[in-house]
This record gives C-alpha cells, sequence and structure tokens, in this order.
C-alpha cells in the first residue's frame, strides 16, 4: 500500500539508515532550533472564486507581496524561540508535536481527516489482500502466458503499474516478487527484469497516478485540490511513463535472454533458478473473480462519488470500507483461504496496522509544521517566514523555474522522509500557498511531489520496500544502483518535460 506500510528485514548495511520517525524528530528539533534564530511573519490572504464542474466555488489564497514581520515595541522583527512544553497562552511547546500533530485540522484535512482515511483504507486492503484475488488472479495470468513472454512482461508491468496507480500497492510487491522472480528466471529472463516488472512498475505507477489514495489523494487534500482533478493529465502522464518502462524492460529482457552473461546478477539468477517450485497452486475461481468485480466497481464509484457528488476523503474512506465489507462477504461464504468472520476481522486489524505508522508519520509530520507556528498565513510563524523566504528565491525564476525548483526540492526531501503520505503532509502546507505566490497552480506543486516521490523511491535506500524487495532477489543495493541509474535519468528527464508542460498549459 503506502511506502510505509513494510515491515521488513532489510539488508546488510541497511541498519544504518535512520528510521522516518528517528529523521522526523530531528527535523523537529532543527524546526525548534530555527524558532530562535528566524523571525515570525504573517500574510494576507483574499478569496477567490473560481468554477468546478459548473459550480462556483471560493478559496482563500496568500496575497503575493503581502508579508510583514511580527514586530515589537521597538520595530524590530520578534524572535520567540519554542518552549519545552506549552506555555500560559496555549502555545504548544516542543514536546507536544506529537499530541498537537495528531489532532490538528478536522474530519476533512491534515491531520485528523487524513489520518482516519489512511487506516480505514488500509483495514479495507487488508481484507481484500487476505482473501487471495489479486494475488492468485496475477499468477493465474502469469500461468496463462507462458510461452507468450513478449506478452507476458508488458501485461504484468501494466497490472503493476496500475496497483501503484490505483491503490498506492508497494509493499505488497515484496511478497508479489517471491512468486513471480522465479517465473521470470526459469523463462530465460533475470531477476532485474522482474524487479522491473514489479517493483518498478508500482512506483512508476505510485508517481504518475491519478488517484492512488496514499499520495495524489492526501497531497490534493491538504492543497486544497479537488480529489482526483487533473486525472486526465496524469492519465497521459501514466501511459507515457509505463509505456517507457516496458520499453526499457523489454529491452533489458532481450538483452539477458540472448546472453545471460550480460545480467549483472548470475549468482541471483542461479539461485533460483535451482530452486524454482510453483509457488501458488490455488487456481482462480468464483469467488476471486467476485472480490475482483467488487474492487473494479468500488474504484468506477469512487470516480462517479468524486466527478458527480464531489465526495472528499471521508466519504472516500467510506467507499473503501465498503468495498472491504464486501469482499470480506463474499471470503467467508466462499471460505476464500479459510476465512470467516473473526478472520475477516483479523484481516482489517491486520491492514490498518500496516498503515499505522504512515499514519503516524502523518501526525509527526504535522507536529513539525506547530513547532514552526502553525500553516496558517495570516497567524505570525516561523513557516511564513520560511515561506516567504523560499517564494523569495523562486520569484526571480519564473513559474517554469519554480516548477522545475519544486520537482528537485521534492525528489531531494524523499531520502530523508521515504514516506508519500508523510512527505505530502509535511511538505505540501508549504509548496501549496509557495505555489500561490510564483505564479503556478497548486495542482502543478502537487504535480511535483508526486513526481519527485515516485521517482526516486526506485533508488533511495531509505526506502524499506526497495530494500525488502532486493533482499527476496538477492541483488545488492549497489548493483541496484548501477543498473537502474540510466533509466532513473530518464524518468527525471521526463519529469521535467511534463512540469514544463503542465506551466504551459495551465494545468489547474
Amino acid at each position: 500500500m503506502s511506502q510505509s506500510a513494510a515491515s521488513v528485514t532489510p539488508q546488510a548495511g541497511a541498519s544504518r539508515v535512520p528510521d522516518t520517525f528517528v529523521i522526523l524528530f530531528f527535523i523537529v528539533i532543527a524546526a525548534a532550533m530555527l524558532s530562535f534564530v528566524v523571525p515570525k511573519g504573517a500574510f494576507e490572504t483574499r478569496v477567490v472564486s473560481y468554477e468546478q464542474q459548473g459550480v462556483e466555488r471560493s478559496r482563500e489564497v496568500v496575497v503575493p507581496g503581502s508579508f510583514q514581520y511580527l514586530q515589537d515595541e521597538e520595530g524590530e522583527p520578534v524572535r520567540r524561540g519554542v518552549r519545552l512544553f506549552s506555555d500560559e497562552e496555549g502555545s504548544p511547546g516542543l514536546l507536544n508535536f506529537a499530541f498537537e500533530g495528531l489532532v490538528a485540522g478536522d474530519r476533512h484535512s491534515a491531520a485528523v481527516g487524513v489520518i482516519a482515511f489512511i487506516l480505514l483504507i488500509g483495514g479495507a486492503f487488508g481484507i481484500i489482500l487476505r482473501t487471495g484475488a489479486i494475488q492468485t488472479g496475477l499468477i493465474s495470468v502469469v500461468k496463462a502466458m507462458r510461452g507468450r513472454d513478449m506478452v507476458l512482461l508488458p501485461l504484468i508491468t501494466v497490472l503493476f503499474s496500475l496497483g501503484g496507480a490505483i491503490f498506492g500497492m508497494g509493499a505488497e510487491a515484496i511478497a508479489l516478487a517471491m512468486i513471480i522472480i522465479p517465473l521470470i528466471v526459469v523463462l530465460g529472463y533475470d531477476v532485474l527484469t522482474a524487479i522491473l516488472i514489479t517493483y518498478v512498475a508500482t512506483q512508476v505507477g505510485f508517481g504518475s497516478s491519478w488517484m492512488n489514495p496514499f499520495s495524489v489523494g492526501v497531497a490534493q487534500g491538504i492543497a486544497e485540490v479537488p480529489v482526483l482533478s487533473g486525472a486526465g493529465f496524469r492519465g497521459v502522464l501514466w501511459t507515457v511513463f509505463t509505456a517507457t518502462l516496458i520499453l526499457f524492460a523489454l529491452w533489458h529482457a532481450r538483452r539477458v535472454k540472448t546472453d545471460p552473461g550480460r545480467s549483472p546478477v548470475p549468482e541471483a539468477n542461479a539461485w533460483f533458478r535451482d530452486r524454482f517450485e510453483e509457488q501458488v497452486s490455488d487456481r482462480f475461481t468464483v469467488a476471486h473473480g467476485l472480490v475482483i468485480l467488487v474492487l473494479v466497481a468500488g474504484i468506477a464509484w469512487i470516480v462517479w462519488g468524486v466527478t458527480a457528488r464531489g465526495y472528499y476523503i471521508a466519504e472516500i474512506a467510506t467507499q473503501f470500507f465498503t468495498m472491504g465489507l464486501a469482499a470480506g462477504v463474499i471470503a467467508t461464504v466462499s471460505r476464500l483461504n479459510g476465512m470467516d468472520t473473526n478472520a475477516v476481522v483479523v484481516s482489517f486489524k491486520e491492514g490498518a496496522a500496516a498503515l499505522l505508522p504512515a499514519a503516524l508519520i502523518v501526525a509527526m509530520a504535522q507536529g513539525v509544521l506547530v513547532v514552526l507556528g502553525g500553516n496558517d498565513p495570516t497567524s505570525p510563524s516561523v513557516l511564513n517566514t520560511i515561506l516567504h523566504a523560499m517564494s523569495q528565491a523562486m520569484e526571480g525564476q519564473g513559474p517554469i523555474a519554480s516548477a522545475l525548483s519544486m520537482l528537485g526540492f521534492q525528489a531531494g526531501f524523499n531520502f530523508f522522509v521515504a514516506s508519500g503520505s508523510g512527505q505530502a503532509a509535511l511538505t505540501m502546507p508549504i509548496m501549496a500557498p509557495l505555489a500561490d505566490l510564483v505564479g503556478v497552480s497548486r495542482q502543478v506543486a502537487v504535480l511535483a511531489f508526486q513526481l519527485g516521490d515516485g521517482v526516486t523511491n526506485l533508488i533511495i535506500p531509505t526506502s524499506a520496500v526497495l530494500m525488502g524487495v532486493l533482499g527476496v532477489a538477492r541483488v545488492s543495493w549497489w548493483t541496484w544502483v548501477k543498473f537502474i541509474v540510466p533509466f532513473v535519468l530518464l524518468l527525471l528527464g521526463l519529469s521535467m518535460a511534463f512540469m514544463v508542460g503542465a506551466v504551459l498549459i495551465g494545468f489547474s
């Protein structure tokens, strides 16, 4: 599901990489230190009206050029460091950041609404995945297509890319890679081919998604952009990115099948080839098909709800919960994987528990903003001053250069917070109003987030899912980096092109 949903044992050496929570805690410390040296400031805002699906709506935006420092009686900018605990006026202290971050916002926005959204979706997909419908369906397709390799590889790539785009498949790639890798190796390809069409495909879908609730959904919600808006542009983005991956995977697959000596991982290939056996023997049943039908119908329901009825986080979370409940009823009646009502409940709890780290990361990331004074542009805070400084740095660049700078910022920041929802919660409150100041749409800011996040997930050692997949595949991180860097650079080039295109067409 989300990038932080994995529970894996990383390769040797990966344990030296600090956990996301550790990184966030030190970011909180750094934020507290900034409060002693960076003066507080505030913006003026105004309400703008816009039309969405024939309905006139309004939104509060920052007024460019309205920033002013909070000044003391002598006219000097105020620098007021955060205390250890909350003060007499109720202003949160450093050690209040976790609780304050957890309860910030309302049911329709960060952090309370987003946290509930993540946990309910995690529980729903916990049930769906426990039925085995997705896994068994995928393996059934693999078996049926054996012997038609040039069709099989693109098909698997598309399926995994859709998984990343639709529900943020990431951690699931670890388990599925254990099944796909032996099959791909026996077909005459190598382990890296299998990683390309599984894990890499999920991240390509993740980064170019039009509806992933864990990245685009969260980021759009925080940026106050209608959920699923811009789906047409992102659909083109997904198609181009997925097609690029298919071409790269087929190029590499043909090379190693023609000359196995060209594979950078001969030892891993031999290990899987020697130990190959069919790992999924269950046939695809009618019950599996019904669960897949529920998933497909549920996604269509969500698209209709958002586009026709204006559904938002609360409604979409309920839709996912309903999908999980329906899948649980099917599994209980048909005894899929031996499931009964208790197993359905356990699966829901385990699914939610798997995403609890992602939910807590959202809370802790929001806590950073609390320490910086909150994200209300009209209330004097350190965050407003930082936002002003960033906007000043980008203002002279123009909209295109600013959009590319946002992309570079998000790509670099992903190294430190390798969680889609966590990165969105931490950066979008800054990037969204910054977009207003530098002359690009908030939709472009969301695009910079998802591209910067998704592309760098292919290479950063702080990604638990990447390290888990490499561990399962018996491939060292350094071997993987040397192999994947050209493709990452290609995707970054495409990302820059799409960012420029988004600015030029006024993507909003």
